[in-house]
């Protein structure tokens, strides 16, 4: 069984840093938006951390295995969420890997150690993802193991963010301003995965996880109202559904989240084994039952009258 990523041609030499003409395709289009022929419903669904597509040079250039580059996917979360084109609500996808790029982070949130020379004032450095070595360009996949063997240009961080990073929230904010315009609210739902049970790194080393995590930042990024239905329609649909608990929302949820401004954002976390072999990497026998179960979700989320959540609305600010 092949468990490799997807990969682009290689047309550079080993050790080249990550930083080869075999990304061209994957700059040339690094994300994919599904979109309805017409858009029925106030939801934008986004899977920031789904994409496969790992350039070679940059696998070749890794201390790790194709494999093991791969654990910090949520794979195929993209095809879980696919039914909510069909209702009327378009779905952003990035390409690129979280192991490659990360989406779901600051543009310039990027640990000092990782470069081979001093970072530019405007970069965070001193964040707690970055910290844990998972800032817009991870030192490290899900399992804590270092990525790179030798430190990196920060040019190769620039490029990067210039032609994947900037696509992915360009395509993110029209989605969500063009919503906004149109219905007068709109619902980020992003679009996530997690380990089945807690890492040596999280605060639940060791316990096994619910089906679904719903993170709302603790209730700021949207609508208590948006929580309270998602959970309960999961909820009759059979999975147990926490909230914020241990992803209360990253920065996408928080960034594009302002409830008075008729912006809201959720982010759904869905447990690995509902719907995959975690160590093979391969869809199980559940994943039609999965996915069957979130386009129901997002019907059901679609059916109520969610106008209200424009009240007080001051234009977008994002």
């Amino acid at each position: 069984m092949d468990l490799a990523p997807e990969t682009t041609a290689d047309d550079t030499t080993p050790g080249s840093a990550a930083f080869g003409d075999d990304e061209a395709g994957l700059f040339e289009q690094p994300i994919i938006v599904e979109r309805p022929v017409t858009q029925r419903i106030p939801f934008v669904f986004s899977s920031p951390h789904s994409g496969r597509c790992y350039p070679e040079s940059f696998v070749k250039g890794s201390n790790l295995d194709p494999v093991t580059l791969r654990r910090s996917e949520d794979c195929f979360v993209e095809e879980i969420f696919s039914g909510a084109v069909a209702l009327g609500a378009p779905l952003l996808q990035a390409r690129f890997p979280r192991a490659f790029l990360d989406a779901n982070r600051e543009p310039y949130e990027l640990d000092p150690t990782m470069f081979a020379e001093p970072l530019p004032p405007h970069v965070n450095t001193r964040s707690l993802r970055v910290a844990g070595g998972l800032g817009t360009i991870a030192r490290v996949v899900a399992d804590s193991a270092e990525i790179y063997r030798e430190p990196l240009a920060y040019a190769v961080a620039e490029r990067r963010i210039a032609h994947l990073y900037m696509p992915f929230h360009e395509a993110l904010r029209e989605l969500l301003e063009r919503t906004l315009k149109t219905f007068g609210c709109a619902v980020l739902i992003d679009c996530h995965s997690m380990p089945s049970v807690g890492g040596p790194a999280d605060e639940d080393n060791g316990f096994d996880r619910p089906d679904i995590v719903l993170g709302d930042r603790y209730g700021t990024s949207c609508a208590a109202a948006v929580t309270a239905e998602a959970e309960r329609i999961l909820n009759r649909l059979g999975y147990s559904v926490v909230r914020n608990n241990p992803y209360a929302g990253g920065f996408n949820t928080e960034h594009y989240g302002h409830p008075a401004q008729g912006l809201h954002a959720l982010q759904i976390e869905l447990n690995r084994a509902l719907y995959m072999d975690e160590l093979r990497l391969e869809r199980s026998r559940n994943f039609s039952r999965v996915q069957d179960d979130m386009a129901a979700f997002a019907a059901g989320m679609a059916e109520r009258d969610w106008s209200g959540l424009g009240a007080g609305m001051r234009g977008a600010a994002f």
